[in-house]
Protein backbone atom coordinates (compact mmCIF):
# COMPACT_ATOMS: atom_id res chain seq x y z
CA UNK A 1 0.00 0.00 0.00
CA UNK A 2 0.98 3.60 -1.05
CA UNK A 3 -0.31 5.72 1.52
CA UNK A 4 -0.07 9.03 -0.10
CA UNK A 5 -1.30 6.95 -3.42
CA UNK A 6 -4.30 6.20 -0.90
CA UNK A 7 -4.75 9.69 0.20
CA UNK A 8 -5.01 11.17 -3.25
CA UNK A 9 -7.67 8.28 -3.86
CA UNK A 10 -9.66 10.28 -0.99
CA UNK A 11 -8.83 13.61 -2.32
CA UNK A 12 -6.64 14.36 0.42
CA UNK A 13 -3.76 16.53 -0.82
CA UNK A 14 -1.00 15.94 1.77
CA UNK A 15 2.82 17.62 1.68
CA UNK A 16 5.77 16.92 3.14
CA UNK A 17 5.78 18.06 6.65
CA UNK A 18 2.52 16.24 7.21
CA UNK A 19 3.60 13.36 6.17
CA UNK A 20 6.62 13.72 8.85
CA UNK A 21 4.08 14.22 11.38
CA UNK A 22 2.52 10.78 10.57
CA UNK A 23 6.15 8.91 10.93
CA UNK A 24 6.76 11.11 13.96
CA UNK A 25 3.20 9.64 15.29
CA UNK A 26 4.15 5.89 14.49
CA UNK A 27 7.14 6.37 15.91
CA UNK A 28 5.98 7.62 19.33
CA UNK A 29 2.65 5.12 19.49
CA UNK A 30 5.44 1.86 19.08
CA UNK A 31 7.99 3.54 21.80
CA UNK A 32 5.01 4.11 24.31
CA UNK A 33 3.19 1.22 23.43
CA UNK A 34 6.26 -0.66 24.53
CA UNK A 35 4.91 -0.28 28.17
CA UNK A 36 1.24 1.26 27.86
CA UNK A 37 -0.84 -0.92 25.40
CA UNK A 38 -2.42 1.14 22.94
CA UNK A 39 -2.61 -0.97 20.21
CA UNK A 40 -1.96 -4.42 19.33
CA UNK A 41 -1.16 -3.27 15.72
CA UNK A 42 2.56 -2.36 15.50
CA UNK A 43 3.91 -3.22 11.56
CA UNK A 44 4.67 -0.09 9.76
CA UNK A 45 2.29 -0.84 7.19
CA UNK A 46 -0.21 -2.35 8.96
CA UNK A 47 -0.63 0.97 11.30
CA UNK A 48 -0.56 3.13 8.17
CA UNK A 49 -3.10 1.08 6.44
CA UNK A 50 -4.84 0.01 9.47
CA UNK A 51 -5.04 2.69 11.75
CA UNK A 52 -3.93 5.70 9.83
CA UNK A 53 -5.93 5.10 6.36
CA UNK A 54 -8.83 3.83 7.84
CA UNK A 55 -9.24 6.96 10.51
CA UNK A 56 -8.64 9.09 7.38
CA UNK A 57 -11.61 7.61 5.73
CA UNK A 58 -13.99 9.07 7.64
CA UNK A 59 -13.62 11.46 4.95
CA UNK A 60 -15.88 9.80 2.69
CA UNK A 61 -18.69 11.24 5.23
CA UNK A 62 -16.96 14.46 5.84
CA UNK A 63 -16.49 18.01 3.88
CA UNK A 64 -12.98 19.03 4.30
CA UNK A 65 -13.12 22.28 3.16
CA UNK A 66 -15.31 23.62 5.86
CA UNK A 67 -14.68 24.33 8.72
CA UNK A 68 -15.78 21.73 12.18
CA UNK A 69 -16.14 21.35 15.39
CA UNK A 70 -15.39 18.00 16.16
CA UNK A 71 -15.16 15.30 19.07
CA UNK A 72 -13.64 12.09 18.99
CA UNK A 73 -14.92 9.83 22.31
CA UNK A 74 -12.98 7.24 23.71
CA UNK A 75 -10.46 7.99 21.22
CA UNK A 76 -7.81 5.40 22.33
CA UNK A 77 -4.24 6.10 20.91
CA UNK A 78 -5.95 8.57 18.59
CA UNK A 79 -7.63 7.34 16.15
CA UNK A 80 -9.82 9.14 14.27
CA UNK A 81 -8.79 12.30 15.55
CA UNK A 82 -5.18 12.61 15.20
CA UNK A 83 -5.07 11.78 11.79
CA UNK A 84 -7.58 13.97 10.96
CA UNK A 85 -5.98 17.00 12.71
CA UNK A 86 -2.67 16.38 10.87
CA UNK A 87 -4.50 16.83 7.68
CA UNK A 88 -7.17 19.00 8.09
CA UNK A 89 -6.40 22.84 9.82
CA UNK A 90 -10.22 23.23 9.21
CA UNK A 91 -10.96 20.86 11.83
CA UNK A 92 -10.64 21.97 15.48
CA UNK A 93 -10.75 18.70 17.51
CA UNK A 94 -11.47 18.06 20.82
CA UNK A 95 -10.53 14.39 22.19
CA UNK A 96 -12.05 12.68 24.96
CA UNK A 97 -11.23 8.97 27.12
CA UNK A 98 -11.96 7.94 30.50
CA UNK A 99 -8.73 6.33 30.87
CA UNK A 100 -6.36 9.14 31.87
CA UNK A 101 -2.86 7.41 30.97
CA UNK A 102 -4.44 7.94 27.22
CA UNK A 103 -4.82 11.35 27.20
CA UNK A 104 -1.57 11.58 28.71
CA UNK A 105 0.17 10.05 25.92
CA UNK A 106 -1.83 12.45 23.69
CA UNK A 107 -1.04 15.53 25.21
CA UNK A 108 2.83 14.12 24.74
CA UNK A 109 1.67 13.88 21.01
CA UNK A 110 0.04 16.63 20.20
CA UNK A 111 3.36 18.84 21.70
CA UNK A 112 5.76 16.32 19.75
CA UNK A 113 4.29 16.25 16.61
CA UNK A 114 3.20 20.44 17.25
CA UNK A 115 -0.36 20.26 16.63
CA UNK A 116 -2.71 23.14 17.28
CA UNK A 117 -6.20 22.07 16.42
CA UNK A 118 -6.51 19.71 18.85
CA UNK A 119 -7.39 19.11 23.03
CA UNK A 120 -7.27 15.96 24.62
CA UNK A 121 -9.35 15.83 28.19
CA UNK A 122 -9.75 13.44 30.63
CA UNK A 123 -13.63 12.80 30.45
CA UNK A 124 -16.03 10.63 30.14
CA UNK A 125 -18.61 11.19 27.64
CA UNK A 126 -21.71 11.13 29.96
CA UNK A 127 -19.96 13.57 31.92
CA UNK A 128 -18.74 15.74 29.52
CA UNK A 129 -22.34 15.90 27.62
CA UNK A 130 -23.16 18.17 30.54
CA UNK A 131 -20.57 20.45 29.83
CA UNK A 132 -20.63 20.52 26.06
CA UNK A 133 -24.29 19.42 25.53
CA UNK A 134 -25.01 19.86 21.72
CA UNK A 135 -21.46 21.54 21.27
CA UNK A 136 -19.97 20.01 18.37
CA UNK A 137 -20.70 19.39 14.30
CA UNK A 138 -19.39 16.38 14.30
CA UNK A 139 -18.92 13.47 17.19
CA UNK A 140 -17.03 10.68 15.94
CA UNK A 141 -16.22 6.81 17.45
CA UNK A 142 -14.55 3.96 16.41
CA UNK A 143 -15.26 0.81 17.40
CA UNK A 144 -15.56 1.66 20.82
CA UNK A 145 -18.95 -0.15 21.49
CA UNK A 146 -22.60 -1.66 20.50
CA UNK A 147 -24.68 1.47 18.51
CA UNK A 148 -27.17 1.38 21.02
CA UNK A 149 -24.18 2.27 23.81
CA UNK A 150 -22.54 4.93 21.48
CA UNK A 151 -25.33 6.51 20.49
CA UNK A 152 -26.30 7.46 24.40
CA UNK A 153 -22.65 8.70 24.83
CA UNK A 154 -22.50 10.57 21.52
CA UNK A 155 -25.72 11.80 20.16
CA UNK A 156 -26.28 14.16 23.37
CA UNK A 157 -22.90 16.06 21.68
CA UNK A 158 -23.93 16.22 18.53
CA UNK A 159 -25.45 20.05 17.22
CA UNK A 160 -29.09 19.60 16.16
CA UNK A 161 -28.15 19.08 12.35
CA UNK A 162 -24.60 17.92 12.89
CA UNK A 163 -23.42 14.56 12.88
CA UNK A 164 -22.66 11.27 14.80
CA UNK A 165 -20.45 8.89 12.91
CA UNK A 166 -20.33 5.58 13.97
CA UNK A 167 -16.79 4.16 12.70
CA UNK A 168 -17.24 0.03 12.49
CA UNK A 169 -15.77 -2.54 11.08
CA UNK A 170 -18.55 -5.11 9.66
CA UNK A 171 -21.76 -4.08 10.86
CA UNK A 172 -24.78 -6.87 11.06
CA UNK A 173 -28.05 -5.47 10.36
CA UNK A 174 -28.77 -7.13 14.04
CA UNK A 175 -27.01 -3.68 15.61
CA UNK A 176 -28.17 -1.48 13.70
CA UNK A 177 -32.29 -2.79 14.29
CA UNK A 178 -30.77 -3.29 17.70
CA UNK A 179 -30.16 0.47 17.89
CA UNK A 180 -32.38 2.11 15.82
CA UNK A 181 -34.91 2.62 19.27
CA UNK A 182 -32.42 4.41 21.23
CA UNK A 183 -31.28 6.52 17.79
CA UNK A 184 -34.84 7.75 17.50
CA UNK A 185 -35.11 8.35 21.04
CA UNK A 186 -32.15 10.68 21.41
CA UNK A 187 -32.81 12.82 18.42
CA UNK A 188 -31.28 10.62 15.79
CA UNK A 189 -31.80 9.41 12.31
CA UNK A 190 -29.81 7.24 10.41
CA UNK A 191 -29.19 8.80 6.96
CA UNK A 192 -26.31 6.84 5.37
CA UNK A 193 -23.86 3.47 5.83
CA UNK A 194 -20.78 4.13 3.64
CA UNK A 195 -18.99 0.86 3.05
CA UNK A 196 -15.58 0.52 2.03
CA UNK A 197 -12.46 -2.32 2.27
CA UNK A 198 -8.97 -1.26 3.23
CA UNK A 199 -6.12 -1.84 0.87
CA UNK A 200 -4.09 -4.97 1.09
CA UNK A 201 -7.21 -7.07 1.82
CA UNK A 202 -7.08 -5.49 5.45
CA UNK A 203 -10.83 -5.91 6.00
CA UNK A 204 -14.02 -4.06 5.43
CA UNK A 205 -15.45 -0.99 7.21
CA UNK A 206 -18.69 0.87 7.28
CA UNK A 207 -19.03 4.40 8.70
CA UNK A 208 -23.13 4.79 10.02
CA UNK A 209 -23.51 8.52 9.31
CA UNK A 210 -26.35 9.51 11.85
CA UNK A 211 -28.19 12.95 11.32
CA UNK A 212 -29.37 14.88 14.72
CA UNK A 213 -32.86 15.85 13.32
CA UNK A 214 -33.94 16.84 16.65
CA UNK A 215 -33.01 18.00 20.46
CA UNK A 216 -31.70 14.99 22.84
CA UNK A 217 -34.03 15.37 25.79
CA UNK A 218 -32.70 16.50 28.42
CA UNK A 219 -32.64 13.08 30.88
CA UNK A 220 -30.17 11.45 28.45
CA UNK A 221 -27.32 10.92 28.18
CA UNK A 222 -27.58 8.38 31.41
CA UNK A 223 -24.72 7.19 33.79
CA UNK A 224 -22.61 4.68 31.98
CA UNK A 225 -23.73 1.58 33.99
CA UNK A 226 -27.48 2.28 33.68
CA UNK A 227 -26.97 2.93 29.67
CA UNK A 228 -24.88 -0.41 30.18
CA UNK A 229 -27.29 -2.34 31.77
CA UNK A 230 -30.49 -1.03 29.98
CA UNK A 231 -29.89 0.56 26.91
CA UNK A 232 -32.81 2.37 24.86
Amino acid sequence: MNFKDELIKLNININNEQLDKFELYYNKLIEVNSYMNLTAIVEHDEVYNKHFLDSLSIVKALDLSKEITLCDVGSGAGFPSIPLAIVSNNAKVTIIDALNKRINFLNDLIKYIKLDNVSAYHKRAEDYAKEKREGFDIVTARAVARLNILAELCLPLVKLNGYFLAMKGTVASEEINEASNAIGILGGKIVERIKFELPDSAGEREIIVIKKVKATPTKYPRAFAKIKEKPL
